[in-house]
């Protein structure tokens, strides 16, 4: 009544006991005249299932185009199983009680076992009524053969046998459905996994190629990661869409304080991906720089998430090309931190307000690139203030702001301050 395939491993136990219990039983209303008729022409289709395995067999080649290739990959498997099959739903005419749970187990399986292929729905279940339609004829044919004059005789079963043909139907949409839900979690498992470890840098050279069929994305392409915290609208699981351009082809791996995007870079942009201004409020998003093919995406995600580190709390992004010499910092945050005390020792130890006054005012002048004026009009004081203080700075540290190393070192030690807070 309907096609079986080969069992697999992990389907083979099929449904459970309980689960068989809860499927539908429709109450039979065949008298005994139409039961002893039912059971003489099933009798005989029982001893002659060779031949209605070949017609079902037939049919779904002509019928159902979905099963073609199951029957040229595997023609004598198939049929095997198909004979098994309507084995046994021929056998639950005969006994409907006794065969019902193995006929229901077998159905379970083949439900299973095409879901696995990836074998229809529809074509599944077509291929379950053409099992039905293709015994209901065989017994009216063995009963026209025999005894014309009961062939009136089977209206009385043509309910139960489509009943029969309609709960296993049931079934098999139900187990393959699970099946596909199974089928479909462990695969956004496989991604989720694959893309973890790219992004970790612990990716095997022989998975690269895998991670990025299924993440389509060329292995040798070139690549950046953004690395996106913060930002998340209420009730949004995934991370925030509107950080790139529309268009951008990436692939987002979602993690529990902070998203990573990889982002495919065009050749035309050397500068890395754009990233829009119409980003969440609140959102940091960190930048890294481009790197060639996706092995290197573990290099670009931890340039990324030092981007991301340097961003303000309320929000913004930084591109790590455009700040190099925090990144030398973060890179190495015990010599960050040395030389910070080694620089700025003098000026740390004043008394706090004293301190921060002295630490703006020689912040604010290298960011004015060095004009005291624009400093003091950032700072709402005069320009003698500020060479004032730029000039006791120099007195406390030793260092003199007229000298380019010394320059370097007051504006390396200020950063490394700033970001690891020595």
């Amino acid at each position: 009544m309907h096609q079986a395939v080969r069992s697999r491993s992990g389907l083979g136990r099929g449904p459970s006991s309980r689960a068989l219990s809860r499927a539908p039983k429709a109450r039979s209303l065949i008298d005994a005249d139409a039961l002893r008729v039912l059971h003489r022409s099933a009798r005989v289709l029982l001893n002659s299932l060779p031949e209605l395995t070949d017609r079902l067999v037939a049919a779904l080649r002509e019928r159902e185009p979905a099963y073609r290739s199951t029957l040229e990959s595997d023609p004598v498997g198939t049929w095997q199983e198909a004979h098994r099959s309507l084995r046994h739903s021929v056998g639950s005419l005969l006994d409907p009680r006794g065969a019902r749970e193995a006929a229901l187990r077998c159905s379970w399986r083949i439900g299973a076992a095409r879901a696995e292929e990836g074998l229809p729905l529809d074509a599944l279940l077509h291929a379950f009524r053409l099992g039905g339609s293709l015994i209901w004829q065989a017994l009216v044919e063995e009963t026209s053969r025999t005894a014309p004059e009961d062939v009136r005789l089977l209206v009385h079963v043509a309910a139960d046998v489509w009943n029969f043909v309609d709960e296993h139907c049931t079934l098999v949409a139900d187990v393959y459905r699970k099946v596909e839900r199974q089928h479909a979690w462990r695969q956004e498992h496989r991604v989720r996994l694959l893309t973890a470890a790219l992004l970790d840098g612990t990716s095997r050279i022989a998975d690269v190629a895998e991670t990025a069929e299924v993440l389509g994305l060329p292995e040798q392409g070139r690549y950046a990661v953004v690395a996106v915290a913060g930002g998340r609208q209420a009730g949004r699981a995934g991370p925030p869409a509107a950080v790139l351009p529309a268009g951008t082809r990436v692939h987002w791996h979602k993690g529990v304080d902070v998203d990573h995007g990889i982002v495919l870079v065009d050749d035309g942009d050397p500068s890395g991906p754009a990233v829009t201004p119409a980003a969440p409020a609140g959102a940091r998003i960190g930048v890294g720089p481009v790197v060639a093919g996706l092995a290197a995406v573990g290099d670009a995600r931890r340039l990324a998430d030092m981007a991301l580190g340097m961003c303000a709390d309320d929000g913004g992004t930084v591109r790590l090309t455009e700040r190099l010499p925090a990144a030398l910092v973060l890179s190495c945050p015990e010599l960050g931190g040395a030389l910070a005390r080694e620089v700025l020792g003098p000026l740390l130890r004043l008394e706090p307000s004293d301190r921060d006054i002295l630490l703006d005012t020689l912040a604010a002048w290298l960011e004015c690139d060095g004009s005291a004026q624009r400093a003091s009009v950032r700072l709402y004081c005069h320009r003698n203030t500020v060479l004032n203080r730029l000039k006791r700075c120099e007195q406390l540290t030793g260092r003199s702001l007229a000298r380019p190393a010394d320059m370097v070192e007051f504006s390396l030690a200020l950063t490394a301050h700033r970001l690891l807070g020595d």
